[in-house]
């Protein structure tokens, strides 16, 4: 039973190869870019861009807000996140280095300094000062009211191809990924990731994904493929593209301006992101949907506050019947642990507390617990 525990994941678009196995990364004047404080958390609201419908209209709207972002021998892309002159990015464009060369639409350049990364979510912000003709802030939209099928466009600089824009659907919604191991040896994870079709390419890293009323829904982060280009050795586009959804990053980046780093809630628990019909009969589940407690963190926040792992053999080596199985957060239906790891991630915070309700021995009970911080 492959278990991940609750976090985030790291998938990248870098212009070398990631090591997780089917998903590939996708990798001028000298100005003052010291860190500057900023004042509120609050992200920057700009009333969505009128368009007249057309995707010709929409590029023209919003292309001014993104950038192509060079860091040494790499290239990504991004887009300006406030009227302060923040930029975001994926972590992996920015890996390594404290500032790099930001070319606006217009072509003009200025270099940026790194001020805060999350390499869990894979955001980075970048602090650029630059004329205010060149900083237009991009609307940020509502990750959550996204439906799949709907379509989503996305603008960045695959290839070195700056200002390129690509049209596609939201594929999928809600999922999550492995990243890297944690102190027990399972996984942290990341969630409410977006999948889309919208061809995304190395060096589309860091750049948005918008819908159809020129907000920003996502950040462009990684593909899946096994397609990859003989001459350069970078991975092909095959359909299958994430994107880090826009309320996650709505969370993060006022964080790293202010701190330059991000804390994220932690239950302590495992769990299985798909069971089998063969696990849940031989776990005796009375029900197919829920996130089943595999295994509990010693001293983690839900051992505290009582949370159960199964602690009895079944007939699967390694599974073990008697846990919890989790049907709801604060009241909210849950039907997959991926769907607890989205909820957790973007609504939460170290400290706060929640009531997760659990079929435990037939019966329905809330247990309230005290988030901690993920180690």
């Amino acid at each position: 039973m492959k278990r991940l525990l609750i976090s985030v994941l790291i998938l990248t678009l870098a212009m070398t190869a990631c090591q997780l196995p089917g998903i590939t990364s996708l990798p001028e004047q000298t100005v003052d870019s010291s860190p500057q404080p900023v004042s509120t958390l609050v992200p920057v609201s700009v009333n969505p861009i009128p368009l007249d419908g057309s995707l010709a209209s929409l590029y023209q709207q919003v292309l001014p807000g993104v950038v192509a972002i060079r860091a040494g021998t790499g290239l990504g892309s991004g887009f300006v996140f406030d009227a302060d002159g923040h930029i975001v990015t994926n972590q992996h464009v920015v890996d390594g280095t404290s500032t790099v060369e930001i070319a606006f639409a217009s072509g003009y350049k200025a270099i940026g300094t790194v001020i805060g990364f999350d390499s869990d979510a894979d955001v980075a912000v970048i602090k650029v000062n630059a004329p205010g003709e060149e900083i237009h802030p991009l609307p940020l939209g509502d990750s959550s009211e996204l439906l799949v099928g709907q379509p989503v466009v996305a603008i960045g600089n695959p290839f070195g191809l700056s200002g390129t824009m690509t049209l596609g659907i939201i594929s999928g919604l809600g999922r999550t990924q492995p990243a890297h191991a944690a102190p027990d040896g399972g996984f942290f994870s990341a969630a409410d990731i977006i999948q889309t079709d919208a061809a995304i390419n190395p060096g589309n890293s860091g750049g948005p994904l918008f819908n159809l009323n020129g907000e920003v829904v996502g950040v462009n982060q990684s593909i899946r493929t096994d397609n990859v280009n003989e001459l350069t050795g970078n991975a092909v586009n095959s359909g299958v593209g994430f994107s880090i959804s826009i309320n996650l990053v709505k969370r993060i980046v006022p964080v790293l301006i202010r701190d330059g780093k991000y804390e994220y809630p932690y239950l302590g628990i495992s769990s299985d992101s798909d069971m089998t019909l063969a696990e849940v009969e031989a776990l005796g589940l009375s029900q197919f949907t829920g996130a089943y407690v595999a295994s509990v963190v010693p001293g983690g926040p839900a051992d505290q506050a009582g949370i159960r792992s199964g602690d009895t053999a079944t007939s699967i080596d390694g599974l073990l019947a008697g846990g919890d199985l989790i049907t709801a957060f604060d009241g909210k239906p849950i039907n997959t642990f991926d769907e607890l790891l989205s909820y957790l991630i973007t609504n939460k915070s170290p400290g706060d507390t929640v009531v997760l309700t659990v079929l435990r021995d037939g019966q329905l009970v809330d247990v309230t617990v005290t988030l901690g911080e993920r180690p």
